[in-house]
């Protein structure tokens, strides 16, 4: 099965790719670490995204499509991928589509992780991580309960800058989830709920 995974910073988008990659053995293509580890392999594609992220701009849709495109080539994708990252818009939807026709391999579902704006904000802005192992935690978490080090807020988790992001979520993403469902793709998911109680959601609504 082939995937798309939408949703906003804050979501649980990560948590269930790894619950579905687990069960399921997707590949998870996270477009940002295929960027990382294209730039590190140095890869014809990892050289010319560099010129970007050098000049910190954004790496051109061609490129990213590209590394999709590279990514399909690999062997785990022969059970289906789930696309975290990419698409952002509904332009890259489109290329992406075609590109993937061309493979015939085209997308089974976007599913899309819906959670409350102001669930995400309370959700992210309550977040903690320690800095000695990355212990993500709550404000709850007095120490690190796994190794007792001290717990901190990240700056991008403050309320500001957290609204901020899914402001400009919406409005890069609202087109998107458009575009899914006139391609009647759209499978939407409560995201807030257990996380175990919305996987077997995500499992049941796309019949697997």
């Amino acid at each position: 099965m082939n995937i798309v995974l939408l949703g906003a910073p804050g979501a649980g988008k990560g948590t269930q790719a790894a619950k579905l990659v687990e069960k399921y053995g997707f590949a998870h293509i996270s477009t940002g670490d295929m960027l990382r580890a294209a730039v590190k392999n140095q890869t014809p594609l990892g050289l010319e995204a560099k010129k970007y992220m050098d000049a910190g701009d954004l790496v051109p849709d061609e490129v990213v499509i590209g590394l999709v495109k590279e990514r399909l080539q690999d062997a785990d994708t022969a059970n289906g991928f789930i696309l975290d990252g990419f698409p952002r818009t509904s332009t890259q939807a489109v290329a992406l589509d075609s590109e993937l026709s061309s493979l015939e391999r085209p997308l089974d579902a976007a599913l899309l992780v819906d959670v409350d704006k102001e669930v995400i904000i309370k959700r992210l802005t309550s977040r903690r991580m320690c800095r000695d192992c990355g212990y993500i935690g709550s404000d709850a978490d007095a120490a690190c309960p796994k190794c007792n080090g001290e717990m901190y807020q990240r700056d991008d988790d403050n309320e500001a800058t957290v609204r901020n992001r899914l402001d400009v979520y919406e409005s890069s993403t609202a087109p998107l989830i458009d575009y899914y469902r006139g391609c009647e793709l759209l499978k939407e998911i409560d995201g807030d709920r257990d996380p175990q109680v919305v996987f077997d959601a995500i499992v049941s609504t796309l019949g697997l």
